[in-house]
């Protein structure tokens, strides 16, 4: 489903004013262990025999060979969907000065260097709002600048161009608060990339390519003269929300394209401060539900302990997260799944899957 299919008014009647494809089950109990095996109801079932999904997987001594080995199975695919529409590249920049926590020049080397074999390298944007500090320095600490230069891209801070507003949900009252989401990400005239990185973290378990898009949306600009970040509004300040937001946001905000570079992944206390993984693999979809649902085996993380991701599944028609059903180009995946070691917030960020404050009838975790 296109991600921009969604009318603002269906939007906010099925994603957070009216909650009704999602609140009777997020903010209620637990989701089916399952439920990561098994597309949602109102999902199209795959053709006997043929995958529903199709995943690149390659691994390697070479970030941008990996990358653009796996880009290259869907040349036909990628060419056809971007059309004429703006190619934005979102990396992700979470912090401006931990190299480990950001995206590598040399995978965005390698998707550039893709869309320039398939003739649709012109007029690109790298598009980022980082949570802390400013993009454009962020861009220049992770040698961005020769990059865009060479294949004529526009680095493009997010805090700087149009938004709109979307409600998002607060579980201390329970009520949707105005966010200002960039314009741009939500663009149905945009083929959006999402340049991400496996990484455990410290209030979702795990950040792939769909959070890649979502936290970089809500905007850091000043109001009525003072500084404000809408990240933190997204957050919903807990564990529930959170994931809430999360899914609810994916129907406009999730990516055309998934492309995670594990050459090297963080674990631990992610999405900043966490230790290296020496993990060597690179995972490209169409997909992006397949790509993060390979993204989190590959982690060894247990995909039912991955709240927004599982919501997603409920939500239906977003893409496909049962194992089965998604084809993998490249090696078994069971060769190449190293165990990532989870925050040590973990235990406190898996309360999402209880009932919220009493509400509903508990389930089994």
């Amino acid at each position: 489903m296109d991600k921009h299919d969604h009318s603002r008014r269906q939007f906010l009647r099925h994603g957070l004013y009216g909650g009704a494809a999602l609140l009777a089950s997020p903010l209620v109990g637990p989701l089916d262990r399952a439920a990561g095996a098994a597309l949602a109801e109102g999902a199209s079932p795959p053709r006997p025999g043929a995958a529903a999904a199709r995943v690149a997987l390659t691994t390697g001594k070479d970030r941008a060979d990996m990358t653009f080995r796996a880009l290259r199975e869907f040349r036909a695919e990628v060419a056809a969907a971007i059309g004429n529409k703006q190619v934005v590249i979102k990396p992700n920049n979470v912090s401006t000065s931990v190299p480990l926590c950001a995206t590598h020049a040399d995978n965005l080397e390698a998707i550039l260097e893709f869309l320039k074999s398939i003739g649709k390298h012109r007029n690109v944007m790298i598009a980022e709002s980082c949570a802390g500090g400013s993009t454009l320095t962020g861009y220049d600490n992770y040698g961005y600048g020769p990059v865009a230069r060479k294949y004529g891209a526009r680095l493009v801070d997010l805090d700087q161009l149009p938004f709109e507003v979307v409600g998002c949900l607060d579980e201390r009252d329970m009520r949707p608060h105005p966010v200002r989401l960039s314009s741009l990400l939500m663009d149905p005239d945009v083929y959006l990339i999402s340049a991400a990185k496996p990484k455990t973290h410290d209030t979702v378990v795990a950040t792939l390519s769909l959070k890649n898009i979502v936290m970089a949306a809500p905007i850091k600009a000043p109001v009525n003269g003072a500084a404000r970040s809408d990240k933190r509004l997204v957050h919903g300040g807990g564990t529930w929300a959170i994931n809430y937001n999360l899914a609810a946001l994916a129907p406009r905000l999730h990516p055309d394209l998934a492309v995670i570079d594990g050459y090297e992944g963080m674990e631990g206390n992610g999405p900043v401060r966490g230790s290296r993984v020496d993990h060597r693999v690179c995972i490209v979809s169409p997909d992006w539900l397949a790509a993060d649902r390979v993204g989190i085996e590959l982690m060894g993380i247990d995909f039912a302990n991955v709240g927004y991701l599982n919501y997603c599944v409920q939500y239906g028609n977003l893409g496909v997260a049962d194992l089965e059903s998604i084809e993998i180009l490249g090696p078994a995946l069971k060769e190449h799944i190293v165990k990532y070691r989870l925050s040590d917030s973990t235990e406190n960020q898996l309360r999402w899957r209880q009932p919220i404050r009493g509400v509903g009838t508990p389930g089994t975790p």
